[in-house]
């Protein structure tokens, strides 16, 4: 064991929902102000303390080191094991790398994220869903898939969660199972901050969410190691290459380590682990940060392949072709008894009318059968996903005009394909102070809609709706009065094509003056989209509705090259939808 040489001042930080979460950090022994910085997340059940031997074995004095207690672990608050959703815990990964950053008066792309098992998922996720321009991640043996060794043991939890509500699952691991090292295995059985359970929510969670990383790794393009142990007896290797192969970075680099039991970085041959990462972040460190180049990402990404595949619809007669044929009819036959399948197919599924109507979430039909198929419709995941986007716009919204009013800015808002603009009213309704309100929209029924939707409110003293076109830059170069607040929701997610993106974002930069700011939603995967584009029709003409998701790296970077930086980001439950808040740089 190598002897303790750097003691950590520890502390607390402040999460979004006020909660203060334990952490430990390391100053860097030269200099004030470190050009390093690593971030390090445990493994599932432990706490950073057990993490104090990796900041003395890498030896980097240079590099100052932070790691937190997970909210439920250690000394942080929370029911042990337990958080409210896997989302909330992968939003408290951003916020602490984030506060790291700003604790050590470094810019993000000094600083390198290692994270082990459980921590390593929600790294991945966090990388994932929020495109950070870090300098790179050390994952080691990311809980992927974790070995239950109980036929069905998923789909048994799955169940008795609906009958019994929120438990606890303890771990069968035992430390013996985890390291060779005498030392790890007993101080992991008699440690008193362990937390051996883990809450049910979490646990099926973790399953769903490490499969949609494994599944869409190739929109991680941050600089990877994986560090892989030979003789895992609680986690699977396969899902671990599978995501390894899929990253995208040029940068990446793989060591299956033979022995090694779950704790790669705990075992006990680890300097054979601590010298490939010691290497990897020293690299890191003496090249410049490496970006992708999004600049033809709408021809040449996984996504754009995709996209093409789908629009050229099932292999005819397949048995897919043929179930899809199906399930068109029946919708037709059956499911028009509903009002919000007949709608979709009136206006189109993506239209503002049909917008509005998940919106609203109150089921209706021609018949109690109608009823019952709309109640379906609205609770498909892509819907619930629409709502909870609609409760993130209205935070973003607020917040953007917190951040103006507390900067001394008039504030006056567009919106630029606003539907009925049924979530910008409810977002400005109470908020005082704003001076204007400018809803537009390509479609005259949308703006009638919303006209009425804003004398319903009493709001015409303030608001006024108009038709225009969203991708015609000099029309929203001339806006007027000036906005001080973009809004950008639901509209670029319909197109393929960035170009009309890049004439959008940059009518609103020219719009919008320096210390404005845009708000805008992405969608970086949808678990339907192969459903959606061959049995949905889109407002465009009835064609078929087909989606090209867009990373969030591909959709920071469009924001980015309009001349915004990114500030703050939410995303929903299940990885579909993104809210984003930017603010506009000097030109």
């Amino acid at each position: 064991m190598t002897e303790t040489t750097r003691m950590p001042i520890e502390g607390t930080f402040s999460t979004s929902d006020h909660t203060a979460l334990f952490y430990r950090h390391w100053p860097a022994e030269q200099g004030t102000t470190p050009r390093k910085v690593i971030v390090m997340f445990h493994r599932g059940h432990e706490h950073s303390g057990r993490l104090q031997h990796i900041v003395d074995e890498l030896q980097l004095p240079e590099a100052a080191f932070y790691a937190w207690d997970a909210r439920g672990h250690g000394r942080s608050p929370g029911e042990r094991g337990h958080s409210p959703s896997l989302g909330r815990s992968i939003r408290d990964v951003d916020e602490f790398v984030r506060f790291a950053a700003q604790d050590s008066g470094v810019a993000l792309e000094d600083v390198t994220v290692v994270a082990q098992s459980v921590g390593a998922v929600l790294v991945a996720a966090w990388a994932h869903d929020y495109a950070p321009k870090i300098r790179g991640l050390v994952l080691a043996s990311p809980a992927f898939k974790v070995k239950l060794y109980v036929p069905f043991a998923r789909t048994g939890l799955a169940l008795m969660q609906r009958w019994r509500g929120l438990f606890f699952v303890n771990s069968y691991v035992k430390g013996k199972y985890l390291t060779h090292d005498p030392e790890r295995i007993a101080s992991f059985n008699s440690d008193p901050l362990i937390t051996r359970a883990i809450s049910v929510n979490i646990l099926l969670a973790l399953y769903q969410t490490a499969e949609r990383i494994v599944s869409d790794a190739s929109a991680i393009t941050l600089p990877t190691q994986m560090l892989v142990s030979g003789s895992d007896y609680v986690v699977h290797r396969q899902p671990q290459i599978d995501f390894f192969d899929g990253l995208r970075s040029p940068v990446k680099e793989m060591h299956v380590l033979p022995g090694f039991y779950h704790d790669t970085l705990g075992e006990k041959d680890r300097h054979l682990a601590i010298d490939k990462m010691r290497d990897f972040i020293t690299t890191l460190y003496a090249m410049a940060p490496q970006r992708i180049d999004y600049q033809h990402e709408d021809r040449w990404s996984p996504s754009a392949d995709t996209w093409r595949t789908l629009a050229a619809g099932p292999v005819p007669f397949s048995a897919e072709d043929l179930a899809y044929r199906a399930l068109r009819y029946g919708m037709k036959a059956l499911g028009t008894q509903s009002d919000g399948v007949r709608l979709g197919f009136d206006t189109g599924f993506d239209s503002g009318s049909t917008l509005d109507y998940v919106y609203q979430n109150d089921a209706r039909g021609r018949n109690a059968l109608g009823r019952l198929i709309d109640r379906g419709y609205l609770d498909s995941v892509g819907w619930k996903g629409i709502r909870q986007r609609k409760v993130h716009l209205q935070q973003l919204i607020q917040e953007a005009v917190a951040r103006l009013q507390a900067n001394d800015m008039p504030v006056r808002v567009v919106d630029i394909a606003a539907g009925h603009g049924r979530y910008v009213l409810d977002a400005l309704q109470q908020v005082e102070g704003v001076e204007d309100i400018l809803l537009r929209d390509y479609s005259a029924l949308n703006v009638q809609k919303g006209q009425a939707l804003i004398a319903e409110r009493g709001l015409a003293a303030v608001a006024h709706f108009e038709q225009g076109n969203a991708f015609e830059r000099a029309s929203l170069s001339s806006l007027a009065p000036q906005p001080t607040l973009g809004i950008v929701s639901g509209l670029y997610e319909l197109f393929p094509d960035n170009d009309l993106i890049r004439a959008s974002l940059a009518g609103l930069a020219d719009a919008i003056p320096e210390g404005g700011l845009l708000v805008y939603t992405g969608q970086p995967w949808h678990p339907q989209l192969k459903t959606i584009a061959w049995s949905l029709t889109s407002h465009r003409d009835g064609q078929p509705w087909v989606m090209r998701v867009r990373s969030q790296g591909e959709m920071d970077a469009l924001v980015e090259e309009a001349g915004f930086e990114k500030c703050a980001q939410l995303i929903d439950e299940w990885g579909i939808f993104t809210v984003s808040l930017a603010v506009r740089r000097a030109s």
